[in-house]
């Protein structure tokens, strides 16, 4: 079998590369590397195959700049570079791709060399557990790295409260701007989307109780979950309840009479239907009966007991739709917060309410740093 290209070059930059010193050492090294000297060698020999490569285009370069007759800045061609061939050739293509895979590789292999290290007992506790609650690894690990490097960087000195405050700096770091204040003052019509058994009509309940006896405002409620009569009755009878007017609709023309004969409401509540929003025809669907303005806001409604895959593939159909804010709900029925933080963290959303249980008005909790940073510790502590 002969051997591949980068095979090759890895022999003869061996045989080539002095065993210290050179450009190979002048590169940062990876901390995965300090037990490791094999890994160490293999970033060596792809460190001296970048910088040859760098030193021969350098070189070409400077052969046809000398060459290059001199010219007056008017009769000089637009390139500079007339006669330089940037072409590399299939043989050198094929080298460079080689030499990315085996970059790409050799990274991932370093950051698996991490799991052998000797974590602080706080730091270690909180990533096991961490990874029971389902988040992601990727996650996990990036906050981990950037507290076991302050813990080095203290020559290992952090007591075990200092590492858990660091660990809170960085948690709380990670959810700057991802944390929306609720419904805002001056919006009028707040359109509620979310797939079925959810629980977004008790949400569209919770949040109208919440608006009628904090905030004082008189609520009115549209619904268009038609697909479902229970639906509709089950919204009738929370309309009842709070003594707020209720209108059903079909289409976009529907909507808008019924904003008109909500007039007198401070804000309007409109329960959209209960869809599979993992097909995106269906997320089209819905959007053509809202009417997003300045004066409005569109939450999407998920449950923490759905499966992380479909939490995030809803989201995206959505994101492209402009719908930056999300109301998680059943958190009183799962252990595993995981993936709320890895929505958070994977696309362009913001937090605005977390449910945590079946009462109405109870039970809706608006979205603070204070309260997300408490469950992630939460997790965290035995």
């Amino acid at each position: 079998m002969t051997r591949s290209f980068a095979s090759d070059v890895y022999m003869k930059s061996s045989e080539s590369m002095p065993a210290s010193g050179g450009s190979a050492s002048q590169r940062p090294k990876l901390p995965a590397e300090a037990d490791n000297p094999i890994l160490s060698r293999a970033f060596d020999v792809l460190h001296e195959a970048s910088a040859s490569s760098a030193r021969k285009e350098e070189n070409e370069i400077a052969q046809v700049r000398t060459s290059e007759p001199r010219l007056t800045e008017e009769h000089r061609p637009p390139s500079a570079s007339v006669g330089l061939n940037t072409t590399n050739s299939p043989r050198e293509e094929r080298l460079l791709e080689e030499i990315r895979e085996m970059r790409t590789w050799l990274e991932q292999l370093a950051k698996n060399q991490k799991g052998s290290r000797d974590l602080p007992e706080p730091l270690g506790a909180f990533q096991n557990r961490l990874l029971s609650k389902e988040f992601s690894p990727q996650l996990v690990e990036t906050w981990v790295d950037k507290v076991y490097d302050k813990w080095l960087d203290s020559k290992e000195s952090m007591s075990d409260d200092d590492l858990l405050q660091e660990i809170q700096r960085c948690v709380s770091g990670s959810l700057e701007g991802r944390i929306d204040g609720g419904i805002d003052e001056n919006t009028r019509i707040v359109y509620i989307a979310g797939p079925t058994g959810v629980g977004k009509t008790t949400t569209i309940a919770k949040l109208a109780a919440d608006q009628i006896f904090r905030a004082r405002k008189k609520v009115g409620f549209i619904t268009a979950d038609t697909y479902r009569i229970s639906a509709i009755e089950q919204l009738r009878t929370y309309a009842s309840i709070l003594n707020v007017p209720i209108e059903v609709v079909q289409s976009p023309g529907d909507v808008q009479r019924a904003v008109q004969r909500l007039e007198q409401c401070d804000l309007i509540l409109m329960d959209t239907a209960g869809r599979n929003y993992l097909n995106e025809i269906h997320v089209a669907e819905l959007h053509s009966l809202i009417n997003a303005n300045e004066n409005s806001e569109t939450y999407l409604v998920l449950s923490l007991t759905s499966k992380t895959q479909d939490m995030e593939r809803i989201a995206e159909h959505f994101s492209r739709y402009g719908l930056k804010k999300v109301i998680f709900t059943k958190l009183d029925e799962t252990e595993s917060i995981g993936p709320m933080f890895n929505l958070l963290q994977d696309y362009p959303v913001a937090m605005s309410y977390i449910t945590n249980g079946q009462n109405v008005p109870d039970d809706l909790l608006v979205a603070d740093s204070k309260f997300m940073i408490d469950l992630v510790m939460g997790a965290g502590r035995a």
